[in-house]
């Protein structure tokens, strides 16, 4: 799967891929690739660009040429909508990616899907060391918790921005 995804990211094309915590495919076009993680600018079904993913490759289950490219290339044009820039987020290493993202963005999403597959944990990074990252999440009524809550690098799946 590593193969495909360096491919997509060399191509700049549109892809449609499936990961096996998801039961439907996503749209989006790769932006990078690191050891573990590749890095996305998502389309959602308005076919907007919809923010950033960093998925772990292993994930990974299929991966082809979105056969809608055609078709969202002219439907984004038409809306004067170019591709976001890709962000400055280092892939390098999962404790870089959480890092660069924090310093990146106010907000990061974190998802631990082998853990919990209905959770994702939102909050501004604090500190990433030690094999963790400590995380001052908002919680469902978007207020911010009193303090921050530590997860470990390994478990993260997904990070969003």
């Amino acid at each position: 799967m590593r193969s495909q995804v360096v491919e997509a990211a060399r191509s700049g094309a549109f892809v449609r891929f499936r990961r096996r915590f998801e039961s439907g495919s996503t749209s989006g076009v790769v932006l990078d690739v690191g050891r573990r993680f590749f890095m996305l600018v998502l389309l959602n079904d308005g076919i907007r660009y919809d923010g950033f993913q960093c998925l772990r490759i292993e994930d990974i289950r299929s991966m082809r040429p979105d056969p809608r490219a055609a078709f969202f290339k002219a439907a984004l044009r038409q809306r004067g909508l170019r591709r976001p820039r890709r962000p400055r987020v280092s892939l390098e290493r999962t404790a870089d990616m959480v890092a660069t993202a924090g310093r990146a963005f106010p907000l990061v999403t974190i998802h631990r899907e082998e853990v919990d597959p209905s959770c994702c944990w939102i909050g501004r990074v604090i500190d990433v060391r030690r094999g963790r990252v400590s995380l001052l999440e908002l919680d469902p009524m978007a207020r911010w918790e009193s303090e921050p809550t530590a997860h470990r690098l390994s478990e993260l799946t997904r990070l969003d921005v």
